[in-house]
């Protein structure tokens, strides 16, 4: 099954907390309440990259398009 990379830009992330929200089986906050990847999903040792299966993408998508900084990329 394919699976979408995910991330989320730290920069521009202003911890409003839409996607962890939204979807939580992906996103978390962090210590300071910006977005970050659950471990299960997390690319290595980023915790702002991860990997999920295709069967999240809507999940990703809701969150993606939600965000009011456009802070979510997936691919």
């Amino acid at each position: 099954m394919a699976s979408i990379k995910v991330s989320v830009n730290q920069d521009s992330c202003i911890a409003c907390g839409v996607c962890y929200s939204l979807c939580p089986q992906v996103f978390e906050a962090g210590a300071d309440g910006k977005s970050q990847i659950v471990p299960q999903y997390r690319t290595g040792d980023k915790v702002f990259e991860g990997e999920v299966d295709e069967s999240l993408k809507d999940c990703v998508e809701t969150a993606k398009n939600s965000c009011p900084t456009f802070s979510i990329s997936a691919s």
